[in-house]
C-alpha cells in the first residue's frame, strides 16, 4: 500500500467512525430517544460533527489529498476513494468546523421544530429554522461556486451527479408530458376501483408480524438488520452488516406499512449487498440518491405491486386478516393497491401521481435557492402548484408544506432523486426482463433471482460507479425517460381499460 495512502487512511477511518456515530443518534432520535433529550442530543451531535469536520479539513489531509490525486501506484479502489475524498474536502472546506458544527446542531433543532410545526399544524414554529437552513446551504453553496453556477446545482451535485436544472427540467417536462394527460384521463375513473376493504380495522401487532414476514420474504437479513418505528419510515446503515429500517402502522391503512417495509427493504438490499472490500470506507455505501430510490421505488412498485409477486403469499395476508379480507380475491386486492388517488401527501402517492408531488418541490427548491423568497410566502406557494399540478388545495400546512422532513434536516436538492430513482428503475426493469422472465421467478416465490440479479449489477458496487456510469454499464444507455413513462401508460391504461 502506498505510504501517503496509509496515512490518508488513518483519517477516513477516524471520519467514517464519527459519522456512524452520528446516524446513531439520528436513527435513536427518530426511534426511541424521549422527548426531553433533544436539546442536548443535539449539543452532542454538534460536537460531533465538528470532530468531523477536523478529521478530514486540516493541512496534512490537504497534503496527503495533493499527492495522492497524480498517484500512479494506486489501485483502481484507492483512486476512487482519493476521488470521493477530494470532492468530500471541497465540499467541507466550504465552512469552518465551527460552523459546521453550529449547523449540524441547528439541523438536529429545526427536525425537533418541524415534528411539534406539524404536530400543531403551524408553520410559524417552524419558519425562522427552515429560513436558517436556506442562509447556510446558500451560504454552502457559494463559498463552494468556483464556475459561476447556480446555487441550486451545487446542491443537485452532492445527491446527484451531473444531473444539474438544466438536465431536470427536460427530465421533469418530459414527465409531465407524459403523466399530466394520463392522470386527467384516469381522474374521472379513480371510483371505480373499490378499496374499501382497507379502510377496516386491521391489528397493528398482526400488522407488525406480516411485515416482518414481507422484510424477510424479500431478503432482508435480521443477522445484519432491525425494523423499528419512526413517524417517518427511513433507513440508515453503518456498514453492510448494520443497516437499519423504520416503518409506521396505521390501523385503517394497512397498505401503508407493507409497501413502506418493501420500500425501505429495497434501500436496506442495496447497503447489505455491497462488497465486503468498500465497506467501511467511502465507497461502502449508496452511490447516490437517485440509485438509492430506484432500489427502493424498484422493489415497492415495479416488483412490489405486481400479481405475480403476491401469488405466492396473499393467502397467508387473507389468513392473517380474515375477517376484512377472506372475500376479497387477488385481482382485486391488486387494484386497490394500484390505484390512483390525487391526494396531498407524497409518501402517499400512487406511481401515476407521485412524480408531480416530487415536481412540485423541485420548482420550490429551485426557486428559493435562486431568488430572495421569503420563507412565510412558501406555504402559499406550495397550495398554488398543488392547485396546478393535481387540482387540490392542501386544508392545513401539515398536509401541505410540513409534510416532509427533508428540509429540516438541510436535504435541499434531495427531492429531484425520488423522481430519477422511478425512471432509474424503470430502465433497470426493461433491462432485466430481457435477461429472464420476472413475472415466472416471482410466481414461483424467487424473489432471490431478482435480487441476485441487482445485487450483481448495481449493489455490489457501492459508490464505486455514479448513476451515469450504472446506467451505461447495466443499460447501454443514458438516462432514457421513455422507459418510465411507458411503463406507467402500459400499467395504468390496462388498470382503467382506457
Amino acid at each position: 500500500m502506498n505510504k501517503k495512502y496509509e496515512q490518508l487512511k488513518k483519517y477516513i477511518d477516524k471520519r467514517v467512525a464519527l459519522g456512524a456515530a452520528m446516524a446513531l443518534f439520528e436513527w435513536d432520535d427518530a426511534t426511541l430517544a424521549p422527548e426531553e433529550s433533544v436539546e442536548n442530543n443535539a449539543k452532542i451531535k454538534g460536537i460531533l460533527a465538528g470532530e468531523s469536520h477536523k478529521a478530514l479539513i486540516n493541512e496534512e489531509v490537504k497534503a496527503l489529498l495533493d499527492e495522492l490525486k497524480d498517484a500512479d501506484d494506486l489501485n483502481e479502489t484507492e483512486k476512487k476513494i482519493v476521488n470521493i475524498m477530494l470532492k468530500e474536502y471541497e465540499q467541507l472546506d466550504a465552512v469552518t468546523a465551527e460552523e459546521y458544527k453550529d449547523y449540524n446542531e441547528l439541523v438536529a433543532n429545526s427536525i425537533n421544530a418541524w415534528e411539534k410545526a406539524k404536530e400543531s399544524n403551524d408553520f410559524s414554529v417552524f419558519a425562522p429554522y427552515l429560513e436558517k437552513v436556506i442562509a447556510f446551504n446558500k451560504k454552502m453553496a457559494t463559498n463552494r461556486n468556483k464556475n459561476n453556477d447556480s446555487l441550486y446545482n451545487i446542491l443537485l451535485g452532492d445527491y446527484e451527479e451531473g444531473f444539474t436544472t438544466e438536465v431536470l427540467d427536460k427530465f421533469f417536462e418530459e414527465l409531465k408530458n407524459g403523466i399530466v394527460p394520463l392522470a386527467k384521463q384516469i381522474k374521472a375513473k379513480e371510483d371505480s376501483i373499490n378499496f374499501d376493504f382497507l379502510r377496516k380495522d386491521y391489528d397493528i401487532e398482526k400488522q407488525k408480524e406480516f411485515n416482518y414476514f414481507l422484510a424477510e420474504y424479500i431478503g432482508f437479513d435480521f443477522k445484519k438488520g432491525v425494523i423499528a418505528e419512526s413517524a417517518h419510515p427511513f433507513t440508515t446503515n453503518w456498514h453492510n452488516k448494520d443497516v437499519r429500517i423504520t416503518t409506521h402502522y396505521y390501523k385503517n391503512q394497512p397498505e401503508s406499512a407493507m409497501f413502506s417495509t418493501i420500500h425501505e427493504g429495497g434501500h436496506a438490499l442495496y447497503e447489505m449487498n455491497i462488497a465486503d472490500k468498500y465497506t467501511l470506507t467511502p465507497l461502502g455505501t449508496g452511490t447516490s440518491m437517485g440509485v438509492h430510490e430506484s432500489q427502493s421505488r424498484f422493489m415497492e412498485n415495479v416488483i412490489g405491486r405486481r400479481e405475480s409477486f403476491w401469488k405466492p403469499i396473499y393467502g397467508k395476508l387473507q389468513e392473517m386478516f380474515s375477517d376484512n379480507l377472506s372475500d376479497v380475491n387477488l385481482e382485486d386486492f391488486m387494484k386497490a393497491a394500484n390505484r390512483v388517488e390525487h391526494g396531498y401527501i407524497r409518501t402517499e402517492a400512487d406511481e401515476l401521481t407521485y412524480s408531480l408531488h416530487v415536481i412540485i418541490r423541485y420548482e420550490i427548491e429551485k426557486l428559493f435557492m435562486e431568488n430572495d423568497i421569503d420563507v412565510n410566502e412558501l406555504p402559499e406557494i406550495w397550495n398554488k402548484k398543488y392547485e396546478e399540478y393535481l387540482g387540490l388545495k392542501p386544508r392545513n400546512v401539515s398536509e401541505g408544506i410540513l409534510q416532509d422532513i427533508h428540509w429540516s434536516q438541510g436535504g435541499i436538492g434531495y427531492f429531484p432523486s425520488y423522481a430519477l430513482g422511478s425512471a432509474f428503475a424503470a430502465q433497470f426493469f426493461h433491462k432485466m426482463q430481457e435477461e429472464f422472465d420476472v413475472d415466472k421467478a416471482l410466481m414461483e416465490g424467487k424473489v432471490d433471482k431478482i435480487t441476485t440479479w441487482l445485487k450483481e449489477n448495481i449493489h455490489q458496487y457501492g459508490s464505486a460507479k455514479n448513476a451515469k456510469e450504472l446506467l451505461m454499464d447495466v443499460t447501454g444507455e443514458e438516462l432514457n425517460t421513455k422507459y418510465y413513462v411507458e411503463y406507467l401508460r402500459e400499467k395504468y391504461s390496462k388498470l382503467y381499460d382506457l
